[in-house]
């Protein structure tokens, strides 16, 4: 049982973040997580699927939390910083290795190591919330044929079991979680999660569907929006994407 917080461990399942959902609206009480040593449908940000291999972790944790998208945005900031907490977790590793990359990856040595799936929902019936975080790290195996650069931890000497790897998670994560609570709220998860950003004050570009806009990362609004410096000094605030530390030609 994660740091006090029930688990239901599966050997297999379409996706962890289906499964927490159904859980819950059959009347699991939250908060909870679901671990599955093997995924059938797992799914990253915009439907993408995230190819499942064995050995590697997939977890959802269930809470209920406020459902505004301030809080989902910010929600994501808190799962970013637990994650990389478990990359560093089977000892020292180069500052600049690991990186949070917006809104919701996790790089090291700048390829994709783990990514973030947030869901909101409401039971049609009781009129609850219920938010799942989603969570894929690749521990043991990477996919060869991916949409993005990939990597996992064991190819770095890094080895850590799903179970282990849940442990630790559930912990940063419950740590986190209770800075975000407090009276300092976003303020202290934006400041962490900024001193871990990839490409923070270089030169990026923000892909949206056909739109891509270039400028400098400039930092985080108090809502999670990454900040892009514009050519002529102004700010642009944007809220979906995909980033390219160095801009695409």
């Amino acid at each position: 049982m994660p740091h006090g917080v029930r688990a239901i461990v599966l050997e297999e399942t379409g996706s962890t973040n289906a499964e927490a959902l159904r859980r819950w609206q059959a009347g699991e009480g939250c908060p909870f997580w679901v671990m599955a040593a093997r995924q059938s449908a797992g799914r990253g940000r915009g439907g993408r699927e995230w190819i499942s291999q064995p050995g590697n972790l997939f977890a959802s944790h269930a809470l209920q939390t406020q459902g505004s998208p301030a809080a989902l945005t910010q929600l994501a900031f808190v799962a970013g910083l637990a994650v990389y907490d478990v990359a560093c977790a089977p000892g020292p590793i180069a500052s600049d290795a690991l990186a949070l990359k917006w809104p919701n990856d996790l790089l090291l040595d700048g390829a994709k190591v783990a990514g973030i799936l947030i869901e909101a929902h409401q039971h049609p019936a009781r009129g609850e919330n219920v938010v799942i975080v989603g969570f894929g790290l690749n521990l043991a195996s990477h996919p060869q044929e991916a949409r993005a650069r990939s990597t996992d931890l064991a190819r770095h000497g890094r080895r850590l079991t799903p179970p282990a790897a849940l442990e630790i998670l559930a912990e940063r994560f419950a740590f986190w979680q209770q800075k975000w609570d407090a009276a300092h709220g976003f303020a202290a998860i934006r400041k962490a999660w900024l001193s871990r950003a990839a490409g923070l004050g270089a030169p990026v570009a923000v892909r949206d569907g056909q739109c891509e806009r270039r400028g400098i990362f400039a930092g985080l609004g108090e809502d999670g929006a990454l900040q892009l410096k514009r050519d002529d000094g102004s700010i642009e605030c944007i809220y979906a994407g995909d980033l390219f530390v160095r801009p695409c030609r």
